[in-house]
């Protein structure tokens, strides 16, 4: 499996610190969390990771049984075929394509990619077929054959596509935001069932602290851009500066 790394990890602007964080790293464990209040860092320090943000200072790598791969040096497309992708925090879809080859799409090959390989004979086969279905079927799209219209449903085609692209690490950035609880329930049981089966580690950020508590195997506590705490979830729970920083106790 792959472990991501990130030291003495600074972003700053303006002269205005955001995040400062001495050593964190992700993937170590099958399903975590990342918590903390509004403003404390947790969307930059995603985009850091992935490279869609340029640190200030510090170092990121992945470590995987080849070795370790320093981040630094990459853009953020190169990250992603190391096997670490983001869902995205705002809605970001195409258009122009349906639901189904949004994933089609998701499933190309680098070499591949665009939007042209959706008509190749390569890409035309019953097993990707079959698996866009299953996909697809699991949920209770408007128009399972057309285009997600909501912004709910824009944001689950969003997260589908990234679950099938089946990455080594996938950080998912406030997943249920806008979707309703039975959506999320089934969501978070599909992320559960892919960690549990080993396909792939995942990093959760959010709100929603009864839906961390319940699922994650280990939590990151974020604050004023650092990491603060870290533990299990009963751990970080019971943890006196996570209650006084985070859940005004």
């Amino acid at each position: 499996m792959m472990q991501l790394t990130a030291t003495n990890l600074t972003k700053s602007y303006h002269q205005h610190e955001v995040v400062n964080i001495e050593k964190v790293a992700f993937g170590a464990v099958g399903l975590e969390g990342l918590i903390g209040p509004n403003g404390a860092g947790k969307s930059t320090l995603m985009g850091l990771l992935t490279r869609r943000i340029a640190p200030s200072s510090g170092d990121i790598w992945l470590s995987t049984d080849a070795g370790d791969t320093p981040l630094n040096p990459l853009l953020a497309h190169q990250v992603a075929r190391f096997g670490l992708i983001k869902t995205n925090q705002r809605i970001q879809g195409f258009d122009s394509l349906t639901i189904r080859d949004s994933l089609r799409l998701a499933l190309t090959p680098p070499k591949t990619e665009g939007l042209g390989s959706l008509l190749s004979n390569e890409r035309d086969t019953d097993e990707v077929e079959e698996k866009v279905s299953a996909y697809v079927e699991a949920f209770p799209f408007t128009d399972p054959n057309g285009h997600a219209r909501s912004g709910g449903e824009k944001k689950l085609v969003d997260i589908l596509r990234c679950l099938i692209a089946e990455p080594k690490l996938l950080l998912m950035d406030e997943p249920t935001a806008g979707l309703p609880d039975d959506i999320t329930r089934r969501v978070m049981d599909m992320v559960r069932e892919k960690v549990v089966a080993g396909t792939m580690r995942v990093v959760v950020v959010e709100h929603d602290l009864p839906l961390i508590w319940e699922y994650c195997d280990y939590v990151h506590f974020l604050s004023e851009g650092s990491i603060l705490f870290e533990g299990k979830p009963d751990e970080v729970k019971s943890n006196r500066v996570v209650a006084e920083k985070y859940m005004g106790v």
